[in-house]
């Protein structure tokens, strides 16, 4: 039996997103942008809620496009409202669609948005050496200047947990425990 991270609960979905993208360092805009929507849809809620609606938000966000995203009307958005396969949050949706135009000026500012991200972590892995859940932060001193700096630009629901939650996911941080068998021998 694969030892995983403390984390993995016995969801098949949970153990693939574990096994397969979780910390695994993402590169290209497209897929930092859906995970950028779907922790901050998470705020708040578990990870295996997003997971299990990971899907629906696929299909009612535009496969993530931010591009559409970033021009939705009020109409989508009160369509967005009463789709029951999403977080019906009216916040977080506006803030989805606020957050895919300041990712396009991010884009414009800095040639991507990958570059602007992964610059934080000089374009590597911090690979850290956790062993047991204590050890691993909520948040980090590199979080908080991340989600200062996307809070400044006008980015909602990037405080600074989300943000460490984010870098986990897209593999800026490797906070796979030692005993994990993705952890880097």
């Amino acid at each position: 039996m694969k030892q995983r991270c403390f984390w993995v609960t016995d969801s098949e979905l949970y153990k693939k997103y574990h096994d397969c993208e979780w910390g695994t360092p993402v590169y290209d805009d497209e897929t930092l942008f859906e995970f950028l929507i779907l922790e901050t849809f998470q705020a708040g809620l578990s990870w295996i809620t997003i997971l299990n609606k990971r899907e629906n938000f696929r299909k009612a966000f535009d496969n993530f496009d931010y591009k559409k995203i970033a021009t939705y009307s009020e109409s989508k958005y009160e369509s967005l409202l009463l789709d029951a396969g999403i977080i019906r949050n009216k916040l977080k949706i506006r803030s989805a669609i606020t957050n895919a135009k300041l990712f396009m000026e991010i884009q414009k500012e800095f040639g991507s948005f990958s570059k602007f991200i992964w610059g934080y972590v000089n374009e590597k892995p911090i690979l850290n050496k956790f062993k047991k859940r204590a050890d691993v932060p909520a948040t980090t001193d590199l979080s908080d200047k991340i989600s200062k700096d996307l809070k400044k630009r006008g980015f909602k629901f990037v405080g600074s947990t989300v943000v460490y939650a984010y870098m986990q996911a897209v593999g800026m941080v490797n906070d796979h425990t030692t005993d994990c068998f993705r952890y880097p021998k």
